[in-house]
């Protein structure tokens, strides 16, 4: 009898659950959109035609904000927005120097403070693909050596206590598609830049991590560790198996 009462308490609560999701669209229907945070469409304008001397951000990252090996830049479409307005203010405040284009400390600067939030909001709004390099083409630079893909998701998802270094997914969340506002989504990020970061927290060169998180863990990682980590990292998958929808978040 008791068991019959657990199983019908359970079955009732699915039943709420489901009532409020079909009343409310979905469990995302209440987040707060990218507008929240900045002018998307002041935001489009400086990232496709820039603003006085600071370029068009298109110029490094794409038409879509989707990164370059070849530059070695980020992908920014569907990263935190939060995040981003904080590593543009650690550019414009030279918390975070930028050593490989030479350009976004004097860029941000050259932005006010509503611009690096509107830009932000709208490098975050963006979509596109979820693959992240081509790893074939990355070959091709011959500049960045390519890893092994499942020894960077073994060290992603469960780390190595042995060698004090965390799994990734703790966290950066599932297959590190982000835990917004803190941690940065690392899933679908370019190989080149993810290689090249890592490289940095590990050598002190970047040091604008919370509570020198990243630092802390790269200090760990072999070169080949670094090579693994981002040959998996870049083509993450971001859903899980059954549930192909990624959870909302700003």
């Amino acid at each position: 009898m008791r068991r019959s009462t657990k199983i019908t308490a359970i079955v009732t609560a699915i039943l709420a659950v489901t009532a409020m999701v079909s009343a409310s669209g979905s469990f995302a229907s209440a987040t707060v959109s990218y507008s929240d945070f900045g002018n998307l469409e002041n935001g489009k304008k400086i990232f496709n035609e820039g603003k006085g001397d600071v370029p068009a951000c298109t110029t490094c990252h794409g038409n879509e904000g989707l990164g370059d090996d070849a530059m070695g830049t980020p992908r920014l479409a569907g990263q935190g927005v939060v995040f981003m307005i904080k590593q543009l203010e650690d550019f414009a405040t030279d918390k975070r120097q930028d050593t490989t284009m030479f350009i976004m400390n004097n860029n941000a600067k050259g932005l006010t403070p509503q611009d690096r939030k509107d830009v932000a909001a709208y490098a975050a709004s963006l979509g596109g693909p979820n693959a992240g390099s081509d790893m074939a083409a990355v070959k091709e630079l011959g500049s960045v050596p390519v890893g092994i893909r499942y020894m960077g998701k073994n060290l992603a998802q469960f780390g190595s206590v042995e060698r004090g270094i965390p799994a990734c997914h703790s966290c950066h969340g599932y297959n590190t598609r982000g835990v917004f506002p803190v941690y940065p989504r690392l899933a679908s990020q370019k190989y080149v830049y993810l290689v090249n970061q890592l490289k940095k927290w590990r050598d002190g060169s970047r040091a604008n991590d919370p509570m020198a998180q990243m630092q802390a863990v790269a200090k760990n990682l072999t070169d080949d560790d670094i090579h693994n980590l981002a040959t998996f990292l870049t083509s993450a998958e971001m859903t899980t198996i059954g549930n192909n929808r990624i959870p909302e978040q700003k």
